[in-house]
């Protein structure tokens, strides 16, 4: 018998339904320890390889076992091989409800059909918490938060936080950095004094300016100097008070929302005031 083995969630969506289908079936081998990973987003063959790569590279001494939803079945047969145990947890179940329900399944990567939830009350308070303390709002609040994004102007700090409240149960703050942070290179104490739970998003200036001139055409506010300058004071002031940062450029608000709990070691079970 196994004393310890490798385990990987791997999914072309966020992987959090496939974490949660896995360690259903995990805890009924108490005696076994199991190193957990979540490997999001693995929607094309390359993304697929540099997966099985690092996988490899870390674990093919113990044949670690890779519970998988992965849609797409090019991208999921890289993981066929040899050195690791796959559970793909949709495999037959899709094919035979297609026959059951006399239909075909969307096979869409990251699709749920939203219903009732046995956190639904957890979700329902993260997502006051986080419309109360959007965009630098009650800053003294910032201790009951489980994560503080700040950033620059359209950085993503809202739809993210929302994310966050809504899909993953977060009480997430956000906070703007306006050109008096920056000038003056000072953060509020409420941050500093949280900032074991802030992360900074951050992206090129030539993005930040592509997304304001959609807006503000023109103006000097989306001007690439001024971007690149707000971006480089964020940059540095993040530095400054040991706050991590996350480039957000060409992500997805999901995606960003999963990464930025990656950094800070977050999970479900891991929320503040949280009893299981």
């Amino acid at each position: 018998m196994w004393k310890i083995k490798d385990v990987y969630y791997i999914s072309d969506s966020t992987a959090l339904l496939t974490e949660e289908m896995g360690r259903s079936l995990l805890c009924q081998f108490p005696e076994i320890n199991f190193n957990e990973e979540k490997i999001p987003f693995i929607r094309t063959v390359n993304d697929a390889q540099k997966a099985l790569k690092k996988i490899l590279k870390r674990s093919s001494v113990l044949q670690p076992l890779l519970f998988c939803t992965i849609m797409d079945k090019e991208v999921r047969s890289v993981f066929d091989v040899a050195e690791v145990e796959i559970l793909d947890l949709y495999a037959g179940f899709l094919n035979t409800l297609e026959m059951a329900l006399e239909a075909k399944a969307l096979r869409e990567p990251g699709y749920f059909r939203h219903g009732d939830s046995s956190q639904s009350d957890q979700r329902v308070e993260a997502i006051h918490y986080s419309i109360e303390h959007d965009d630098g709002k009650n800053t003294r609040g910032y201790s009951e938060a489980d994560i503080i994004l700040i950033g620059v102007s359209r950085s993503g700090k809202t739809p993210v936080s929302v994310y966050l409240a809504t899909h993953m149960g977060f009480k997430a703050a956000n906070f703007p950095l306006t050109s008096d942070h920056l000038s003056n290179y000072e953060l509020p104490v409420d941050i500093v004094r949280n900032r074991q739970y802030t992360i900074g998003l951050t992206t090129s200036p030539r993005y930040l300016h592509k997304i304001r001139e959609k807006r503000y055409a023109g103006s000097s506010y989306a001007k690439l100097s001024t971007c690149a300058d707000e971006i480089h004071q964020a940059e540095q002031l993040c530095l400054q008070h040991s706050i991590k940062t996350l480039n957000t450029e060409g992500k997805s608000i999901e995606e960003i929302a999963v990464q930025a709990t990656q950094l800070l070691g977050l999970s479900k079970k891991r929320r503040k005031g949280y009893n299981p």
